[in-house]
């Protein structure tokens, strides 16, 4: 199920992405070749007009072929290659921005429906469902040895009741002596520090279902963890009137645009300083396994996922990097400066060396990813 509805979440981000460019170029009057779900070898293909309309073997992606992106065919006035920079660059970002329109679109449902969100003193008024809910885990600490997850909401907890005097009587008593409905984050946070070192049970909801977890709090936990390594939010589902909620939508994408913008900036110089590829990066399989959990969560969890990967996947396209959009922009703005067009085998090949580099970083997160979800 977790595979079926990520090929969905794909296959919706995919496509929003390639018909971005497939309407952009189709209203400035090009021949789309093909427009291609997924990469070949190919499965199925149905052509229609112009264009052969194909679903292929990898679902990792899609593509649309136009007369001419690859600088042929100058003189064909349905050819890329003879369009004007502006009208080419507009068709190279029309699929970003099919990504953001996405989203916006999404979060404006979503608020309109009701998203989950932090709560202050102003939404908590108006707020249902409020909750206590783990938002990070850090590696290692008691909460992922005792298996709590992002989402993972904690209800209550309890703790062992003290040894019995000799000659007490023991019916009718129970496993666990005092108790605490987790209201509000520092009703878990005085009761972990009260039992640090010794072991309590907490209740958690997770989607629909309550589960009991043993967890040990640590005495001496590492600066800025926490004695269970988690970061915890009191959250709720906020619902607002539609008016309201385009205002939101689009103001929330642009903060979150700007938000991710910085932590690919981020990741990126760790990347060049230190030659290593951050631990915060997933590749498809750690998307496909944050899928599963979301979906796990509920259809609103879901739906808010799908939205922050539609805007990943618009700043990552526009990186000024070969073989993605914005490495193309990149070539178009060095053809308005040098007044002429780029050799196109010149530019070819550097695209084609980019999308090889892009792949050998795709398998190397791939494979991390297996080995930290513990697929095997």
């Amino acid at each position: 199920m977790t595979l079926l509805i990520f090929i969905i979440v794909l296959a919706v981000l995919v496509l929003a992405h390639e018909w971005g460019h497939f309407i952009a170029a189709r209203k400035s009057g090009l021949t789309v070749e093909e427009f291609g779900f997924g990469f070949p070898p190919r499965i199925l293909a149905i052509k229609k007009g112009e264009t052969t309309y194909s679903i292929n073997l990898l679902p990792l992606g899609g593509f649309v072929k136009i007369l001419g992106e690859d600088g042929g065919e100058t003189s064909n006035p349905k050819s890329f290659a003879s369009k004007s920079a502006g009208i080419r660059a507009l068709i190279t970002v029309s699929g970003v921005a099919m990504n953001f329109l996405l989203a916006v679109v999404i979060l404006i449902a979503g608020f309109s429906i009701g998203l989950p969100q932090a709560l202050d003193d102003e939404t908590a008024a108006i707020a249902k469902n409020i909750q206590i809910q783990v938002v990070a885990v850090s590696a290692g600490s008691p909460a992922e040895q005792a298996g709590l997850s992002l989402g993972d909401a904690i209800v209550k907890a309890m703790a062992p009741k003290p040894p019995l005097a000799a000659g007490v009587p023991v019916e009718g008593l129970g496993t666990f002596g005092e108790t605490a409905e987790i209201k509000d984050i520092s009703d878990l946070q005085r009761f972990v520090k009260k039992y640090a070192g010794k072991e309590i049970l907490m209740e958690v909801k997770r989607g629909k279902r309550l589960s009991e977890i043993k967890i040990t709090p640590r005495v001496s936990p590492p600066e800025g963890d926490g004695p269970l390594g988690v970061a915890l939010a009191k959250t709720g589902i906020v619902s607002y009137p539609i008016y309201k909620s385009v205002w939101l939508g689009i103001k929330s994408s642009f903060i979150l645009t700007w938000e991710i913008t910085k932590g690919f900036a981020g990741l990126v110089k760790n990347l060049v300083i230190r030659g290593e590829v951050p631990q915060e990066i997933s590749g498809p399989v750690g998307i496909a396994v944050l899928t599963g959990q979301a979906a796990s969560l509920g259809f609103i969890y879901l739906l808010n996922l799908v939205a922050l990967i539609s805007l990943n996947l618009a700043v990552l396209n526009l990186a000024p990097f070969p073989a993605l959009d914005g490495g193309r922009l990149l070539f178009l703005g060095i053809e308005k400066i040098k007044g002429g067009k780029v050799n196109p085998k010149i530019e070819n090949w550097i695209h084609s060396a980019g999308l090889a580099l892009l792949l050998l970083l795709a398998i190397l997160i791939t494979w991390r990813d297996i080995l930290k979800f513990k697929l095997f």
